[in-house]
């Protein structure tokens, strides 16, 4: 168990920081926007790869139980970021910004969805 608590925190930390990094360089591009480009991003980049990981698992690739918690709960897990999201959507909320409200997390969920099916196509496509 502590073995895969340590692959937990590897993934998510190196996840983390993957996540600040590229938000804010996302972000950066993007200029001050209302929409808050950066984790948008983010979490859509996450749903592909997510969806990635597991459709290559889903054909046979052998990965050990470890690899898998590391990339999956540690790394996609570190890298989304589903508070931050909410948080944002709050802030948005409060400040009335509602048609911002209903395209971000519409766009959130729907371009993650359509992501993390591209993920799975991907992998099941090589």
């Amino acid at each position: 168990m502590l073995k895969t608590i340590l692959y937990i925190g590897a993934g998510s930390a190196l996840g983390g920081v993957m996540r600040y990094l590229a938000g804010r360089w996302i972000q950066n591009i993007a200029g001050a926007a209302l929409f808050p480009w950066g984790t948008f991003a983010v979490n859509i980049i996450g749903c592909f790869l997510i969806g990635l990981i597991y459709g290559v698992l889903d054909r046979g690739f052998n990965l050990s139980p470890e690899m898998k918690i590391f990339l999956t709960v540690g790394f996609c897990g570190g890298f989304t970021t589903f508070s931050t999201f909410v948080h944002e959507n709050y802030l948005l909320f409060q400040s009335s910004s509602f048609p911002i409200v209903i395209l971000y997390a519409g766009a959130s969920f729907t371009v993650g969805l359509l992501l993390a099916y591209a993920g799975h196509w991907a992998a099941n496509a090589v």
